[in-house]
């Protein structure tokens, strides 16, 4: 399995392999092994990251490697790791292998629909070659039942080559709603397609009509000068200057972030799933989403949908949560029902039922 997005700070990607990883060691049948694989010149994999999992840290370039593996195909998995009956890439595009039956992950299709706003590496690639590499696996696994359908009809993956293994609800407790209006949350990578600019928007519009409304805490990880960008936007600088960014925040401070939130409010324009949006559910904080891609499946009657592009609709819902309790009280133990089923066991099931269908069928191509 590739581990290389959780080697170092983990976003929703990163998040995903890692929990899919620790889920899957227990549920493998006796003799059976997970095996993380990692690639870097400078950031090394350590032993442990995931209890019972064998690793293998090779230094090598990831852009290196990459460029290989996505153009040349080569060098197989074998050079790396000896004889393996199954490969797992955590993107579209397959981990080569000389007889191992090969499974891809599509988290979603952003990278079709805005090229522009991905990393130059999946620019070159992923456009290209997604369709060639996921029609040759052996399986693909989505998070969504959304994002299964997007497959099937953009990149002509068979629905039986499609695994849905959506993430698991983490095993926290439900909070003790705040006395006092918390912060204003939004937890994701700080980029275009979370939707940025339409969450200051729609939050300078609330605080215009609310100006006692709770600040908002963006935490995430920036990409690129992204932050420069959105400073040059017109109308944007105040709320800019009012907003917390925080950056990448570790597991617990994001642990605490949500406890002491009035809301979650994840405005995305797509989400292959929303990983937030569960953790935020788990704890019974209200959730403000987004009406597009996954999140409508994921949220389902639990939180407000709203048109991403809609600011003044945004601003309304936030304000909303802000001044009706009952309100508050319903999306709050909705959300708590609604986690609950969602399972990592669940999701590691699934994968493992397949990678034996695989291994007892042969690869396909």
């Amino acid at each position: 399995m590739d581990y290389r997005s959780a080697l170092r700070q983990r976003t929703g990607v990163g998040e995903y392999v890692h929990r899919l990883a620790g889920a899957l060691v227990p549920v493998l049948p006796a003799g059976d092994t997970l095996t993380l694989f990692s690639s870097s010149w400078k950031d090394r994999l350590p032993p442990g990251a995931v209890p019972g999992a064998k690793r293998i840290d090779a230094r090598v370039p990831v852009t290196l490697l990459n460029l290989a593996w996505h153009r040349l195909e080569w060098p197989p998995a074998e050079w790396f790791a000896g004889p393996v009956d199954i490969t797992q890439s955590m993107h579209p595009l397959l981990l080569p292998s000389r007889r191992a039956a090969r499974f891809v992950m599509v988290h979603d299709l952003y990278f079709l629909d805005r090229p522009e706003h991905t990393s130059s590496e999946i620019r070159r690639d992923y456009a290209a070659l997604a369709a060639s590499h996921a029609g040759r696996a052996d399986g693909v696994l989505v998070p969504s039942e959304y994002t299964k359908a997007q497959v099937h009809e953009r990149l002509g993956v068979d629905r039986e080559r499609l695994i849905v293994c959506s993430p698991g609800a983490p095993d926290w407790p439900r909070r003790d709603e705040p006395q006092h209006p918390g912060p204003i949350l939004f937890v994701g990578t700080i980029e275009p397609r979370k939707n940025v600019t339409g969450l200051l928007r729609a939050y300078g519009e609330l605080i215009a009509r609310n100006p006692d409304a709770p600040p908002l805490v963006m935490a995430g990880r920036m990409v690129g000068q992204y932050l420069t960008d959105l400073r040059g936007t017109i109308g944007l600088q105040a709320v800019i200057d009012r907003a917390q960014w925080l950056g990448y925040v570790s597991d617990e401070r994001r642990l605490e972030l949500y406890r002491a939130a009035s809301m979650l409010v994840i405005p995305s324009f797509n989400e292959g799933f929303g990983l937030p949006v569960l953790e935020a559910m788990t704890l019974g904080v209200p959730v403000v989403a987004s009406n597009r891609g996954s999140l409508p499946e994921v949220v389902g009657d639990a939180g407000s949908l709203v048109d991403p592009d809609d600011h003044s609709g945004l601003a309304a819902a936030m304000n909303r949560v802000l001044e009706d309790p009952a309100e508050r009280r319903r999306m709050a133990d909705a959300g708590v029902l609604r986690a609950r089923s969602y399972s990592w066991d669940l999701a590691a099931r699934r994968l493992r039922d397949a990678y034996a269908a695989a291994a007892a069928t042969g690869r396909r191509t």
